[in-house]
């Protein structure tokens, strides 16, 4: 009978202990130094370890959430890459070189005196060169009349250019529109400096532009000056030829029938 209820008793103090554990787990110390022998084989729980080994679990969990955001910013930092290195959708060149090459071909169909040094040399040594006194009247006109068609053809050629120059600028503007609205939306450096190469490459054909229009005025103006020299020049040597003709001899003159 007393065995009996020494079982009982020790079966109330197991179940109790257990019921510690579960809702008290820091009273484990207590019951493992209060709890009879029979508590012996139970499992012990260290609070100390289990605290430490939590801060180890959040630990390893903060080096992966570091390396997933590490991670993170490698991918963010390769798409940045690739929008650096995305090209330009954007091309003006052709349309750039076609301005160049109609002001080309306007320079290039100079009359009568092209932009040519040693055409400029033969025109000048055979053309606007020294006056013979002796000339003849036919020599003379066919020289004024050779240097007034190079003067109205630099002249002509002079407005062509202009006219050429003068169309390129509303398709310079649309490019020029183009460009900038492309370089203020590039997504990344590479559009951003074609964008502004192809800028600079507007400027340039718009500086072509200038020097044809200035090369063809230039070479207008200085014909017609040339002209005026060579007519100043002639003019001078007739009138030296008709001063040393032989002086006036008086002679009798007939009027009214001899009346």
């Amino acid at each position: 009978m007393t065995s009996l209820r020494l079982v009982r008793r020790e079966h109330r103090v197991a179940a109790v202990a257990l019921a510690i554990v579960t809702a008290f787990p820091l009273g484990v110390a207590f019951l493992a130094l209060t709890a009879p022998r029979a508590l012996a084989q139970w499992i012990v729980f260290d609070p100390t370890n289990y605290a430490q080994n939590v801060l180890t679990a959040a630990r390893e969990l903060q080096q992966v959430d570091n390396e997933i955001q590490g991670l993170t910013n490698q991918a963010q930092m390769l798409v940045n890459q690739a929008k650096n290195l995305t090209s330009l959708p954007l091309s003006t060149l052709t349309q750039l070189e076609s301005s160049v090459q109609q002001t080309e071909g306007l320079i290039s169909q100079a009359q009568n005196i092209a932009f040519n040094v040693q055409q400029i040399e033969q025109a000048f040594t055979s053309t606007y060169g020294s006056v013979s006194s002796t000339a003849s009247d036919a020599t003379l006109i066919a020289g004024a009349q050779t240097r007034w068609q190079n003067s109205v053809g630099a002249f002509e050629d002079s407005l062509k250019v202009q006219a050429g120059v003068v169309g390129n600028i509303s398709s310079d503007a649309s490019a020029m529109q183009s460009l900038v609205s492309a370089s203020q939306n590039a997504t990344g450096a590479l559009q951003a400096a074609q964008a502004g190469n192809q800028l600079l490459a507007l400027q340039s054909q718009q500086l072509a532009d200038l020097v044809g229009v200035t090369s063809a005025k230039a070479r207008a103006d200085a014909l017609a000056q040339a002209n005026t020299a060579t007519t100043e020049a002639e003019s001078k040597a007739l009138y030296k030829n008709f001063a040393t003709l032989n002086a006036y001899t008086p002679g009798n003159v007939t009027m009214f029938n001899g009346r």
